[in-house]
């Protein structure tokens, strides 16, 4: 149940369309009103961007500012204090600037239907806010004006705007500049607060980051879809009815280029992708609902399924891109070697494959290669491997192998060699190495250390309806 049920009275006078300001939509990482860590992430994507994003979806995540945008009209709120959070309120001055500063934000038009979620979704994220502030004046945290004009400042360039022009622009809306800062301070604060707490607690060891290094490898040998993603939560909607009816309302807005995807997802999904706009990532065949991918084969880059219901709620999904699987690899390979000429005789082969099967079965792994010494063996670091730059037998003995494994003895025109993969990772500039993979998995952790956190306060908190 909203905690609000009877607000607003007006809203049976509200017309079927209200005047929107989606021509204001900030995007791609600017305004949040979910609380989210600032570095929040989802999985680590499992591959590589192949191309940038294309067709519609490329335009759903640009920026959109307007010029002489009209102020959204809401329907009167009562005057006063609307909702206690343990000592401090929320009035009815802070509820209308969050609310305008939902739709602005996302684009989406207001309408008898879609109000009630506006209302309640900027209503949940002061209540959360005020419980964020609390936290930080008794942590003692304090975020300098400098930081939030930094923050600003970036969300600016985002819109190929100056901080002042980005103020200003909200201004002639009717959000106030210190609503922004509020909401910055906080998010920010938190973040520290969240990451100085529990930095210890996410710190993640090397056997997990190459666990996750071999699947990411092996994920890249399947068919992927990289995607935004819009979720309804049931339990957060009131009801699965709920969810269905209003993401049926968001996916006809968004066909209707009435508001971005991205923006339309930082401001009303339900999914730990939402501080992303929406941004989930490569998916993984075999790691998918059925059903979800189903759906995903059938598109294309750029188009946005229909609302698809699960068992967890209800998806929109944005194909991006997507790939047959078998992605290029880069491994760092040793080589030990038997000379040998073309003109070799089958015996002499014979001869080489068998020392280099025995060298094999002494010497495991890379380090050990680098110090051996056996009469007739020559070792050689080659450096890095792209397979598609391999000849096929090469390749084909390469692709399955995981670091410290060898191939067995191989022929070519020189000598007959066995080759020591020392590490692998998958080719391309966005290719995740092991750097970004454990910073992935840190920022992972910290994001549901800090929702858990959030949720233990909520519970021990006094949340009075005032009206």
């Amino acid at each position: 149940m909203p905690i609000l049920p009877n607000l607003p009275r007006a809203l049976a006078r509200l017309p079927r369309s209200v005047t929107r300001a989606s021509q204001i939509a900030l995007a791609a990482g600017m305004l949040a009103c979910t609380p989210a860590l600032a570095q929040e992430t989802s999985l680590p994507d499992l591959t590589m961007t192949p191309t940038p994003d294309t067709g519609s979806a490329a335009l759903a995540s640009q920026p959109a500012l307007g010029q002489n945008t009209q102020t959204p009209q809401l329907p009167a709120l009562g005057e006063g204090m609307l909702v206690g959070v343990n000592d401090d309120m929320i009035t009815s001055y802070d509820l209308k600037q969050r609310m305008l500063l939902l739709i602005v934000t996302s684009g989406v038009q207001v309408t008898n239907e879609n109000y009630a979620g506006f209302q309640q979704q900027a209503l949940n994220s002061l209540i959360d806010e005020h419980l964020q502030k609390q936290e930080l004046d008794h942590w003692k945290v304090k975020i300098t004006d400098k930081e939030i004009d930094e923050e600003i400042t970036r969300m600016a360039r985002q819109s190929n705007m100056t901080a002042p022009q980005l103020l200003a622009e909200l201004k002639k809306v009717g959000i106030e500049p210190q609503t922004l800062r509020d909401q910055i301070g906080a998010q920010t604060g938190w973040s520290q607060l969240v990451g100085g707490r529990y930095h210890s607690s996410a710190a993640v060891g090397k056997a997990q980051v190459d666990a996750l290094m071999d699947k990411i490898i092996a994920d890249g040998q399947k068919p992927q879809y990289l995607v935004s993603d819009i979720f309804l939560d049931p339990a957060q909607a009131g009801s699965l009815d709920n969810a269905q009816k209003g993401a049926q309302q968001l996916y006809e807005q968004i066909e209707a280029k009435a508001a971005p995807f991205q923006a339309v997802a930082r401001q009303f999904s339900n999914a730990p992708s939402a501080a992303q706009g929406g941004d989930e990532g490569w998916l993984v065949s075999g790691n998918i609902d059925p059903e979800v991918e189903g759906v995903l084969k059938s598109l294309a880059p750029g188009q946005m399924s229909k609302p698809i219901t699960t068992k967890d709620g209800v998806y929109i999904y944005l194909l991006r891109q997507k790939s047959d699987g078998n992605a290029d690899m880069i491994f760092s390979v040793r080589q030990a070697a038997v000379p040998l000429p073309a003109n070799a005789s089958p015996a002499q082969v014979q001869a080489a494959e068998a020392q280099l099967a025995s060298f094999r079965n002494r010497v495991k792994t890379c380090d050990a290669v680098d110090g051996a010494r056996v009469q007739g063996v020559q070792i050689t670091n080659l450096g890095d491997a792209q397979l598609s730059l391999l000849k096929a037998e090469y390749a084909q003995a390469l692709r399955p192998l995981k670091e410290n494994q060898s191939t067995a003895p191989l022929r070519n025109a020189q000598n007959v060699d066995v080759l020591y993969v020392c590490d692998r990772q998958l080719a391309g500039d966005n290719a995740v190495g092991r750097e970004q993979v454990e910073g992935n998995l840190v920022n992972e952790r910290l994001s549901m250390l800090g929702k858990r956190y959030l949720r233990e306060l909520r519970g021990a908190a006094t949340i009075e309806n005032k009206q």
